[in-house]
């Protein structure tokens, strides 16, 4: 399976360190099934974002197979034949990095978005995968939440829940009932007993939506700080904000990222770790997410795009054409590694 690989560098614009203050937030946690089943979310969160970068020329190179790599602070894009195989490589990927993190620190710290990137990560729920990657150390967020309830249609929870975490759940407990019973009959005797619930419902975080976007902005941060305090997430010692081990990404057709849109003041935000829109230009209007000190303090990026309806926006982010606004997906620029994963038609025009 080829691909090709491309180099892109980016100076991000140095910020301050946002002080940490001590907060009287208690984390609210809840079950899984039990916030289904209710129709409530499972924790609180908030932030903001960083000013704009600079882009040197984009230097375009080919590979036959296997990962290419570049020099720190440069993007690799691996471009795929499908989506299909596209999702293959991301699930080693994402896999890889897991196994990575909780060796050498104990968790492992994941950023999720909506779209299409729920999708694009269902071979996570297959083997080796469902089996190999330790579950119970996962702790999950969100780059930008709509703020509507849990059992909206427009929830990213609600998308990730129904796409992924509760797929992780109820396939691994099967899986477990047919290990278990094939262990029974071959050591007759000793029996083992595996975790039926890989992730644990107090390491998914989500927005607490019966708040106003400024609310629910104010209460996410408050949960992020406290991840911070208690040493589940790392403070970056270039930047002072939140360093996520993984933010996984997609990218509007517009080259907008979380909700982080083209000509938006938010854009421009380098104070806080979370903040809010009312304005969105795409629906529905208020929001919360992310800042661009929080996303570029990242360890690792993965930029996941398919469709030829982001073929333009792709060719403007890493084409040879110089422009002076840049689009928010142009200032990701992570203090570690920033693969881009494409399918053909995302990557037509370039």
């Amino acid at each position: 399976m080829g691909y090709l690989s491309i180099s892109v560098s980016s100076r991000a614009s140095s910020v301050g360190l946002t002080p940490v203050h001590r907060s009287s937030y208690i984390p609210v946690v809840q079950s899984l099934v039990l916030a289904k089943r209710l129709k409530t979310p499972i924790c609180w969160l908030r932030t903001k974002a960083v000013s704009l970068s600079a882009r040197d020329p984009i230097r375009f190179r080919s590979a036959m197979a296997g990962t290419a790599t570049t020099e720190k602070g440069k993007g690799d894009l691996q471009v795929f034949e499908s989506e299909e195989d596209l999702s293959v490589s991301l699930a080693k990927y994402t896999a890889d990095l897991s196994e990575k993190f909780i060796r050498e620190r104990g968790a492992f710290t994941v950023v999720l978005s909506g779209g299409s990137l729920i999708q694009s990560l269902r071979k996570l729920l297959e083997s080796p995968y469902l089996e190999s990657v330790d579950w119970t150390k996962w702790h999950v967020s969100w780059v930008d939440e709509r703020v509507v309830p849990k059992n909206h249609e427009d929830s990213n929870y609600k998308l990730a829940y129904d796409g992924f975490l509760s797929k992780v759940h109820k396939k691994r407990k099967k899986e477990n009932a047919r290990v278990s019973a094939l262990h029974c009959i071959r050591n007759y005797i000793f029996c083992t007993s595996i975790s039926q619930v890989p992730i644990p419902p107090g390491n998914i975080y989500a927005i607490n939506d019966t708040l106003t976007a400024e609310g629910a902005a104010d209460d996410y941060e408050a949960c992020l700080k406290q991840l911070v305090n208690n040493k589940v997430v790392d403070l970056s010692a270039a930047s002072g904000f939140p360093k996520f081990d993984l933010m996984l990404l997609g990218m509007g057709p517009d080259g907008h990222v979380a909700s982080l849109f083209p000509g938006h003041p938010l854009v421009n935000e380098n104070k806080r770790w979370v903040t809010f829109i009312k304005d969105s230009p795409k629906p529905p209007p208020e929001r919360i997410t992310y800042t661009f000190p929080v996303i570029n303090s990242s360890a690792s990026i993965a930029l996941v795009v398919c469709g030829s309806g982001k073929a333009d926006a792709v060719h403007r982010a890493l084409g040879n054409q110089e422009n002076s606004d840049l689009l928010p997906v142009q200032i990701v620029s992570p203090e570690g590694k920033l693969t881009w994963f494409l399918d053909k038609p995302a990557a037509s025009k370039l």
